[in-house]
Order: structure tokens, then C-alpha cells, then sequence
């Protein structure tokens, strides 16, 4: 709890970072080491303004690297947002003044500016960077950083900031491989709060970044909030109560199990989703191996496909004997190896589902309001009882959360310091 608080408050500098307006024209200019996903995560950032119904617009001011002003032209005409760039002229000065000229003139809200990045800081680099500064003068310059980079990041992240006055952070490459450590030494290094974390390579994966789920994911204690979020979304809703029913009861079926495989093979990057389930990315999923992963995944349905409806629907650990267990792995055409492993796994996970015995559920059947319950009953369980009992009790906690439309009032109390994981 200690840790978890302490490492909150780290990522949390204590100033929030520079907001654009709408229909007040803003200019972001974006730096970095070459290769840490600069361009693509400039296009994402115009892409995710955009679509909040702002005018954005992208100024390709890289000159250093063949290709640069391609990618950007690809990708902005992808998600048809205006661009500039040239293909003649060398000096990236001259291009950002000229972009920024032309899209005020269009009533741009939102431009962005891209600039070079290098394999290594470079002294070359950081002076191209302080002349197109000087020139544009930026409301914000964003750091991105690849979030795989490890220990490296604070140097890299220090560098930056002395050259560039650097407002914010963006983390990309937090796709399941990366638990993105380097967040918090670049918060440390920068004083500047991350603001997005780029989640894949697609468009549109890319998240405001949240402190609390991010740094339960990085300590392995699960965003199980965040996984309900993603249960709703690829779920048919009328399973959801029924699935709803049986968290409460906490109790864990192997048919239940089978079912879950299968929404978690239609959720997307499955290093991602894995990393929001508390005690289960280590051992089904370990770190890069997520191929292995799903392949085991598959494996273990192959494994249940043999199983008879009172298997499968069992809560009696007992049921699985001997016989049984050779019966399955001959039907299934597995080791008998395989399916005891698959029978550990599901003795892990429904220890874990039990914990969730008595959970409140929404009287809607609904996935999202579970998530909501989940985060008041984290904070009943954070705060002093003298605080609650001042609120109303949980009920209290409950009609005040509703008053504020629904936010996630662990943010709040975190900033008082009462809140927790």
C-alpha cells in the first residue's frame, strides 16, 4: 500500500500539463530520440483532438531522417488531418515557420509540430530543437519516450529537458511487452506530468494516461476496473448478468473459465488485457511470450472441449480423479501433463475469483457500473472510518459519486491523500 501510494504521488508532479482550447489556435511541438514512435504518436494526438472537434494540423519539421516527411503525409491523410512539409527544403526552421503561417491563416485550433530526432543525444540535435522553439514558440513541447527503454530513461529524459522546456510526457509502446518503469523516471527527470500512453500501433490506440490502473498494472496488482471495461465491450450484454451473478457467488466453473478464454481471445493485444487481471500475467503470460501465451490458451479449450457437462459445470475439485484426467487427455489428443497444468491454472484463478464473493452488484447487470462499484469499494475499504461515517457510509460515498457524474472520486481522495489501490 506504502509502495503503491508513494509511487503515485511520483507521477504526479504537481502541475498539470498545458491543455488546448477550441477555436484558440494552440502549437505543440513534439521531440525525441529517433525510433521511440515520435511521428506516429504526433498523428495520434491530432487524430484523438480531432475527434473531440478540434481543428488540428501537422507540421512535418523533420529534415534529418529520409522517409519522415512520408510517414507523416501516410499517416495524416489516413486520419485526414491537413499536413506540410518539403521535400526540398532542408532547414527545419524555415518549414515549421512556413506550416505554422499557413494553417493560422486555415484557422487551425491544434498544430503540431514534428521535429528530427536522433539515435543518441547529440548536441546538433538539441540546437535544431532550441532554434525551432525559438522560432514557433510552442504553448507545449511534449517528450515522447519509448517505454521499453528502461533505466535509460532518465538521462534521456534529463537531456531533454534542459534543451527543450519540456511540459509533458507521452509513453509509448506500452503494449503489453513494456511495464514502463521509465514513466516514472521520466515524471522525475521532466517535473512534467505523462499525458497519453500509446497502447499499439493502430490510430487509435492510444490512452489519456490514468495514474492508479497504470501503476497497479506495473506493481502486478491488476486494473480489474479497466478489465471489466474491456469484458463490456466484447461481451454479448445479455451474458453479462449471468456472469455478474456468479463473481458475487464466487464461484469458478471450468465452463466458466471456457467462457472467458473466449472473450479474452476477442479483446485484442493479449499481453494487454492479461496485464489487467491481478496474479495472472506472470505465469499464464510471461513478459514477450504472448504467442506462447494464446497458443496455451487454445490448448487448454482443446483440453475442455473433451470434458462432460459435469465437469465442466463442477465446483468440487474433488470430481477430477485419476481416470477422469486420462479420459480428457486422450479425447483431447494432450498429455496428461497439459491437463494438469490447465487444472492448476483454474485452481489459481478460482482462488482468486472467490475473492470477489460478496461484491456489490449493479441491479442492471451491467459491466461498466461493476467497475464503478469496484473503484467505491476499494475506497471504503482506503479510507479512515471516521471519514466515511462523515459521508454517509457507503451509501453516501455511492449518491456522491452519482452527483459528480460517475468520476472516479479516487483521484480526488488520492489528492487528499486518503485514497488507495
Amino acid at each position: 500500500q506504502a509502495v503503491f501510494t508513494e509511487l503515485c504521488n511520483m507521477l504526479d508532479p504537481g502541475k498539470p500539463a498545458f491543455t488546448p482550447k477550441k477555436g484558440k489556435p494552440s502549437v505543440v511541438m513534439f521531440v525525441g530520440l529517433q525510433g521511440s514512435g515520435k511521428t506516429t504518436t504526433c498523428t495520434k494526438y491530432a487524430y484523438y483532438h480531432q475527434r473531440k472537434g478540434f481543428k488540428p494540423s501537422l507540421v512535418c519539421a523533420d529534415t534529418f531522417r529520409a522517409g519522415a516527411f512520408d510517414q507523416l503525409k501516410q499517416n495524416a491523410t489516413k486520419a485526414k488531418i491537413p499536413f506540410y512539409g518539403s521535400y526540398m527544403e532542408s532547414d527545419p526552421v524555415k518549414i515549421a515557420v512556413e506550416g505554422l503561417e499557413r494553417f493560422r491563416k486555415d484557422n487551425s485550433d491544434l498544430i503540431i509540430i514534428d521535429t528530427s530526432g536522433r539515435h543518441k543525444q547529440e548536441a546538433a540535435l538539441f540546437e535544431e530543437m532550441r532554434q525551432v522553439a525559438e522560432a514557433t514558440k510552442p504553448d507545449l513541447v511534449i517528450f515522447v519516450m519509448d517505454g521499453s527503454i528502461g533505466q535509460a530513461a532518465f538521462d534521456q529524459a534529463q537531456a531533454f529537458k534542459q534543451s527543450a522546456s519540456v511540459g509533458a510526457v507521452i509513453i509509448t509502446k506500452l503494449d503489453g511487452h513494456a511495464k514502463g518503469g521509465g514513466a516514472l523516471s521520466a515524471v522525475a527527470a521532466t517535473k512534467s506530468p505523462v499525458i497519453f500512453i500509446g497502447t499499439g500501433e493502430h490510430i487509435d490506440e492510444f490512452e489519456i494516461f490514468d495514474v492508479k490502473p497504470f501503476v497497479s498494472r506495473l506493481l502486478g496488482m491488476g486494473d480489474l476496473s479497466g478489465l471489466m471495461d474491456k469484458i463490456q465491450d466484447v461481451m454479448p450484454a445479455d451474458q453479462q448478468p449471468e456472469l455478474l451473478a456468479k463473481l458475487a457467488e464466487g464461484t469458478f466453473t471450468l465452463r466458466l473459465l471456457y467462457d472467458q478464454f473466449q472473450n479474452l481471445l476477442k479483446m485484442g493485444p493479449i499481453g494487454q488485457v492479461f496485464s489487467m487481471l491481478p496474479g495472472f500475467s506472470s505465469e499464464l503470460m510471461p513478459k514477450g511470450h504472448e504467442k506462447e501465451g494464446q497458443a496455451k490458451i487454445k490448448r487448454y479449450m482443446t483440453i475442455m472441449d473433451s470434458m462432460t457437462a459435469a465437469e465442466l459445470d463442477s465446483t468440487n475439485p474433488k470430481l477430477m480423479t485419476e481416470s477422469r484426467i486420462i479420459r480428457i487427455a486422450r479425447g483431447s489428443g494432450r498429455q496428461i501433463r497439459d491437463v494438469m497444468d490447465m487444472l492448476e491454472e483454474y485452481k489459481r484463478l478460482a482462488k482468486m475469483w472467490s475473492k470477489m464473493k460478496g461484491l456489490k452488484m449493479p441491479k442492471n447487470g451491467k459491466m461498466s457500473d461493476l467497475s464503478q462499484n469496484l473503484n467505491i469499494q476499494q475506497m471504503t475499504k482506503a479510507l479512515p472510518p471516521q471519514v466515511l461515517k462523515q459521508m454517509g457510509g457507503m451509501g453516501g460515498l455511492q449518491a456522491l459519486m452519482k452527483q459528480m457524474g460517475g468520476k472516479d472520486m479516487s483521484k480526488m481522495l488520492g489528492g487528499m491523500g486518503l485514497g488507495g489501490d
